[in-house]
């Protein structure tokens, strides 16, 4: 059996040293701007040339028109109507949109006529007192330049509702163009199923910071999420698991679906990459179709968490052919569906699979990839056997591997990236310990894996594409520069839920997907896609926080769920997001705690002088109708009123977690301080007997008492 490693299970104790010499980067405050220096805008993407003007700027008002300038691209005009529609909600107003042959004045001007050394996503954008104009070489490019003059308007631009402003575009002069051509973010719908709308809303969000690819990893051993008429079981059965749960009956997307989501990408100018993978991470497959399986019959069902646990059969002639002819099937339908040039085809944790179980697979797959004029994408590993000149092969590697390069251990991962450079493929960068979002931020994150040790924010900023298949001294890359498509950030599932240090008990464990998307995401995104899309000679950690600290106050308009990372000078503290997270509740100095760290159910909790224990920590875990589930870190179970009760008195237990209404807790914000803590169930208030220790708390009716109101640490 050919070694394998699982994405990063391996090298934890050097994750550990990684994550140890990334908490001891330095940072740096930054001071006040002068009264007299003209304090240049935050954008993010840093652009490539930024200078402040002088003026007032350019004031919007509700007869401001949006005037795209007639070209022969027919996507303009949509790119007009679509910067009306992101203005309006927090404006109140319905700019006109106007096609004309010559700018008008006192108006948003975009015009896709610029020259032709702009390429195709690259732009100038000029503000003053009389008008903003927008230049580009087409639609892309205009789009791109829209994304950096919302971040020129106030914060508040990013609401739903209105707001009074004014709304005024600082005044700036902006020259741009992007350092790849390829920026991306995935999204594992096959662990967790996202619905439409919530995945409609992630690519949003992806657009704001110019990531113009939207990598779909559609299948895996916990479920298939893309219907193929030809194989209605791969929907009926595989698509009824994800992981933590079952019995699904719609968790995937249907042929009219997938084509919305596709022409939904499209019209915020990114290429869906569909990623149907294997020929490991096939439980879903396996347990669709029988004669996958070496004795021609279905599978189990998986939700588990594990990986590394799948293959199809390719150990003989008929199985491999078998196989054929269902990759055939299944990418031809989806490459059918996907305008975009990619098709991924997974290729990692395999560890089952001999040489030429894997070269079956790739072949097989490649082949019905390029008979649909597609180019072959995938996981490094997938550069072990023969693939298409040209292809594109995701590295996920780490500091581990680098440390391997030119020495006479070199790790397999290296030598599968040496065997893709030498059949002429390019790369796309993915580096788990930098790139991957399902790695906790640190360890009051309540989602998430920490086989990298903890992504910080830094973390996730400080890394450059040309050196991360490098020795750690930066030379003999593996990847030549010219053969780097680009970066990715990644977005797996494996854990999406509260308490992900050991298994979940129930899916009330798990907040919505777009909740566990954007606390993941934000603020790691946007500096995956500053280094996918700034020049090299703009990195700097400590002038991307400060940027970054002013768009806290935009996703708070925006409503998006972020994680406010502590070593960013956010402008405004976080409003919705502040809760999510692992902390402690606190009266009069006594904590909300487990008796004895005790594991059981049905144990009452009580207050006990603060000591930071892990029975005093509580993951709270936002619900749908704005509540919170408290999940104990040490016992994993959640605070519960006993027995449903709604009576004054009753017990607070911990008990297996369930979703019900008396594991919901409503917290809202006291005047002076603090916060009460309400049963959803019986409107009655977290409560403690005293502020002595061993005090227990029960659930009673608000008095104003101070042993009801709970500082949340």
């Amino acid at each position: 059996m050919r070694p394998t490693r699982s994405r990063g299970r391996n090298f934890a104790s050097l994750a550990a040293l990684t994550f140890a010499l990334a908490a001891l980067v330095p940072t740096t405050a930054t001071a006040a701007p002068k009264p007299d220096v003209k304090v240049v805008p935050a954008v993010v993407p840093q652009p490539v040339s930024q200078t402040s003007l002088t003026g007032s700027g350019f004031a919007l008002t509700a007869q401001t028109p949006v005037n795209v300038i007639s070209s022969s691209d027919p996507d303009a005009a949509g790119v007009g109507s679509y910067l009306a529609g992101l203005l309006a909600p927090a404006t109140g107003y319905t700019l006109p949109v106007t096609t004309t042959s010559q700018p008008v004045s006192q108006a948003i001007v975009l015009n896709p006529n610029g020259a032709s050394s702009l390429g195709a996503e690259g732009y100038t954008l000029k503000s003053t007192s009389t008008g903003v104009t927008v230049t580009a070489y087409g639609a892309q490019g205009l789009f791109r330049g829209v994304q950096t003059l919302r971040q020129l308007l106030p914060a508040a631009i990013e609401s739903t509702s209105v707001k009074p402003g004014p709304w005024t575009v600082s005044p700036v002069q902006i020259s741009d163009s992007p350092r790849y051509s390829y920026r991306g973010a995935m999204v594992d719908v096959a662990r967790r199923y996202y619905p439409m709308s919530q995945l409609k809303r992630y690519i949003d969000q992806a657009a704001t910071y110019k990531i113009n690819t939207l990598h779909l990893h559609l299948t895996d051993d916990q479920g298939w999420r893309i219907a193929i008429g030809a194989i209605p079981s791969l929907t009926t059965v595989g698509a009824s698991t994800q992981a933590g749960f079952t019995g699904g009956t719609d968790w995937y997307y249907t042929a009219a679906e997938y084509q919305e989501i596709v022409a939904y990408a499209k019209s915020r100018f990114m290429t869906v990459v569909p990623e149907i993978d294997g020929p490991g991470h096939t439980s879903a497959a396996l347990a669709s179709v029988a004669n996958l399986n070496c004795d021609d019959q279905p599978g189990n069902l998986y939700s588990g968490f594990d990986v590394g646990i799948s293959l199809y059969c390719l150990s003989d002639a008929q199985h491999v052919a078998d196989v054929s002819s269902f990759l055939t099937t299944v990418i031809d339908t989806v490459a059918s569906m996907t305008p975009g040039p990619y098709v991924h085809l997974g290729g990692d944790e395999t560890p089952a699979a001999t040489p030429s179980q894997y070269a079956a697979y790739v072949s097989a797959a490649s082949s019905a990839v390029t008979s649909q004029g597609k180019t072959v994408m995938g996981w490094h590993q997938l550069g072990q056997s023969t693939i298409p000149a040209n292809s594109i092969m995701q590295w996920w590697g780490s500091d581990g591997d680098r440390a391997t390069v030119g020495t006479s251990y070199e790790n397999e991962n290296v030598h599968f990236v040496r065997d893709a450079v030498q059949q002429n493929a390019k790369f796309v960068m993915s580096p788990s310990d930098h790139a991957y979002l399902d790695m906790k931020y640190d360890s009051s994150t309540p989602y998430g894996l920490t086989w990298q040790g903890y992504i910080s924010l830094s973390r996730a900023y400080d890394w450059d594409p040309t050196t991360s298949t490098a020795k750690l001294d930066g030379t003999g890359s593996l990847v030549p520069a010219d053969k780097i498509a680009g970066v990715e950030a990644a977005l797996w599932a494996d854990h999406a839920y509260a308490g992900s240090h050991r298994l979940a008990t129930s899916t009330s464990q798990f907040p919505e997907p777009y909740v566990y998307a954007e606390h993941m995401t934000f603020p790691r995104l946007p500096a995956i896609a500053e280094i996918g899309w700034s020049p090299q000679s703009t990195h700097n950690y400590s002038d991307f926080s400060r940027r970054l600290g002013t768009h806290g106050a935009r996703w708070s308009a925006a409503g998006i769920e972020y994680y406010a990372a502590p070593d960013v000078p956010w402008s405004s503290p976080p409003s919705s997001s502040s809760l999510i997270g692992v902390h402690t509740l606190t009266t009069g100095g006594q904590a909300l705690d487990v008796p004895g760290s005790s594991g059981a159910p049905d144990t009452q909790l009580d207050t006990w002088a603060l000591h930071g224990g892990n029975n005093q920590k509580w993951t709270f875990v936002k619900q749908p109708d704005g509540s919170y589930i408290l999940v104990n870190v040490a016992s994993g179970l959640c605070a519960d009123v006993s027995g449903g009760s709604l009576s004054a008195g009753a017990a607070i237990i911990q008990w297996t977690c369930s979703g019900d209404t008396n594991q919901k807790w409503q917290v809202t914000p006291v005047t002076g301080g603090g916060h009460t803590v309400a049963s959803v169930s019986s409107g009655l208030l977290l409560t403690t007997a005293s502020t002595t220790n061993g005090a227990l708390v029960t659930q009673q009716p608000a008095s104003g008492s101070a042993l009801q109101r709970w500082t949340i640490g």
